[in-house]
């Protein structure tokens, strides 16, 4: 797939996550909230697209609305883990050399944790809740950020012109603000499309598992989780949630690789 292709699709599954996420905002067929025990296990019809749940709510309503939830969360989660991670790996390239080795070591601590086994034990920590989902998932995947960040900046302030500027007087906050930020531009964005997409997977994990937005506020993990049981008999309960996740998880990730192939000057030539 060559990268106007993967931008471009990435970017429309994107865009159709964030509309039906904005769309739930003003508008659902019916309220997601509301049983109607004589239409539970409804077929897909004019009446209910999508059908209805074992307690007779609307599914497109609920999944509307889990779009809004898990799509929020997992945005937030995505803004702390580059706020983070963009900070602390900057941090370490240009600090003393202890300091670095301490910022270093930190993050190597962090990642050698699975981003999700982490996010769950934080998350287990401080009990069930939107925030503690987010902080969760944000401090996990920004340990990645903050390894890549590092590695990126490092080269930056050893490269020549950087050099230059520091023997020219140029203090550090001044590099980091003219050199470093403007460099690392294009892989923090590449970066954050990824964070985006281990974000959505884990806010669904912990949804499913009961550790993210409490109930009775609907989300793509907790549909799955609801309606498991009912898998054999009732296969597109589990279908369709499903299905969003994997559509919003697609295209984060075609999004990242169609961004790093459009900014990496050293994919130019394969374009």
């Amino acid at each position: 797939m060559n990268r106007s292709t993967s931008l471009v699709v990435g970017g429309s599954l994107v865009a159709l996550i964030a509309t039906l996420a904005f769309l739930a905002s003003v508008w659902t067929p019916y309220d997601p909230l509301v049983i109607d025990t004589t239409a539970r296990f409804s077929s897909p019809s004019w009446q209910h697209w999508l059908g209805t749940d074992q307690l007779g709510r609307d599914v497109l309503s609920n999944l509307l609305v889990g779009s809004r939830t898990s799509l929020t969360a997992a945005l937030a989660a995505t803004m702390i883990a580059m706020t983070v991670g963009a900070a602390l790996g900057i941090a370490a390239a240009v600090s003393p050399r202890w300091l670095d080795g301490l910022f270093s070591a930190i993050i190597t601590v962090v990642i050698a944790l699975p981003a999700l086994l982490l996010a769950l034990v934080i998350a287990a920590a401080r009990g069930p809740s939107t925030s503690a989902a987010v902080a969760a998932i944000g401090i996990a995947a920004g340990a990645s950020v903050a390894a890549v960040t590092r590695f990126d900046t490092d080269g930056i302030v050893r490269s020549p012109y950087v050099l230059a500027s520091r023997y020219s007087g140029a203090s550090t906050w001044l590099v980091i603000r003219r050199h470093v930020v403007r460099n690392l531009a294009p892989t923090l964005a590449v970066q954050a499309s990824g964070a985006a997409s281990i974000a959505i997977i884990a806010e669904s994990t912990l949804s499913f598992l009961g550790l993210s937005t409490p109930p009775p506020t609907p989300s793509w993990g907790r549909m799955l989780a609801n309606t498991q049981q009912y898998l054999l008999v009732h296969p597109l309960l589990i279908l369709w949630p499903a299905l969003f996740v994997c559509v919003t998880v697609l295209g984060f990730n075609l999004l990242g690789d169609g961004l790093r192939e459009r900014l990496d000057p050293t994919l130019a030539q394969y374009g």
